[in-house]
């Protein structure tokens, strides 16, 4: 493990987005990770310095699934966070944060199937799908699944087929 010392206090987390992406049908976007076979999440990133929140959001979908057609449907009154396993510290951001603080976003599809574009410049997935809201806690990594739980209990409500 790396002696390098992770931040203590707010510093230990990275700020960052998620993004819940619902199609009309109420299930929810979710792409199977390129460095980890068979994990598959929600889309997430970095919050880029002087960048609000939902800038974030917007660009990391788009980022890393193309994906630009979207209507915004609420947000985490806070922030939620994760914990990196410990052996973790020290290998991931530079050795600099100990886990993220996440602002996640409900978002409606207004697009369709074939505006989703992985072949980004820097691609995160190989894979995607719509999965229903029960199984995302299964689908992600162990170390996040609370985090799941959490999104859902916030953000869970906007999780029913669109009305249009």
């Amino acid at each position: 493990m790396s002696k390098r010392a992770v931040g203590t206090g707010e510093d230990a987390y990275r700020a960052a987005v998620g993004i819940m992406l619902l199609n009309d049908a109420g299930r929810v976007f979710v792409g199977q990770r390129i460095d980890t076979p068979g994990a598959w999440q929600m889309p997430q990133g970095g919050i880029d310095d002087g960048e609000e929140p939902r800038a974030a959001a917007l660009r990391e979908l788009t980022e890393e699934t193309g994906i630009d057609k979207v209507e915004v449907l609420g947000e985490t009154e806070g922030w939620l966070r994760y914990e990196l396993p410990v052996e973790l510290h020290g290998k991931v951001w530079g050795g600099r944060y100990r886990g993220q603080r996440q602002k996640w976003f409900a978002m409606r599809f207004t697009g369709t199937d074939s505006d989703v574009d992985l072949a980004t410049e820097h691609p995160e997935f190989d894979a995607w799908k719509w999965a229903a809201q029960d199984e995302l806690p299964e689908l992600i990594v162990p170390f996040k699944r609370q985090l799941y739980v959490d999104v859902l209990a916030e953000l869970g409500k906007h999780c029913s087929p669109a009305r249009r």
